[in-house]
């Protein structure tokens, strides 16, 4: 499928030893597909070989595609992936809305860049939320607030790095709809990873368990 994400025949190797092995599948637009796994089945290191991230301690070989396109040989900035992480990462140094006005495309600009951070904070619930300090905010507005400055960037596909696991249960509940509901609306193909199996629940897709490769 031309739109989705596919990763194609991944092995992924640390030290003489396979993390992952062969592993291939498909995110159609809109879908998240959920990687559970133990500590060490090589969730995580997934990601960061789509990112373009991957240590160099570590060898792959395989293909990421998206929409068609070969991203393999692409730097992390050429991906055009949106990753969220366990921490939120807004950038001390700037407000709120310039956190969000940090993920816009270059070639937005003016008068256009400041309506589309408004409207992102208003929908993530942070109506005049510009110029605060992102150090006073809660931790479930800077989930959000992440949130937004990723979707401002226009990625083709989100990759959910155990974002929730450090939310207590009722935020925990109500930023994962806030993702999955963004998500689904942009038509993004997602990856989650997880140990949760809620959140695998509530992503309401396909779920790929990983084991430690003997």
């Amino acid at each position: 499928m031309m739109q989705a994400l596919q990763i194609e025949g991944l092995t992924v190797a640390v030290g003489g030893r396979d993390l992952v092995r062969n592993l291939s599948f498909q995110v159609v637009p809109g879908e998240v597909v959920t990687l559970m796994g133990p500590s060490g089945s090589g969730k995580s290191t997934i990601l960061s070989f789509l990112c373009g991230t991957l240590d160099r301690a570590f060898s792959a070989s395989g293909r990421v595609r998206l929409k068609g396109a070969d991203l393999t040989a692409l730097r992390p900035e050429e991906r055009r992936l949106g990753i969220l992480f366990q921490e939120s990462l807004l950038f001390p140094h700037l407000s709120v809305g310039e956190n969000l006005a940090f993920g816009l495309p270059k070639r937005i600009s003016g008068q256009d860049r400041r309506d589309r951070v408004d409207a992102a904070l208003a929908d993530a619930g942070l109506d005049g939320f510009a110029d605060r300090d992102p150090g006073t905010l809660s931790g479930g507005q800077k989930a959000r607030a992440a949130m937004m400055r990723t979707l401002l960037a226009e990625p083709g596909a989100l990759l959910l790095d155990e974002p929730f696991s450090k939310l207590d249960a009722d935020l925990r509940m109500k930023f994962r709809r806030f993702v999955f509901d963004h998500a689904r609306e942009a038509r993004l193909p997602t990856v989650l990873v997880t140990h949760d199996k809620a959140d695998a629940e509530a992503a309401d897709g396909p779920v790929i368990h990983l084991d430690p490769v003997a």
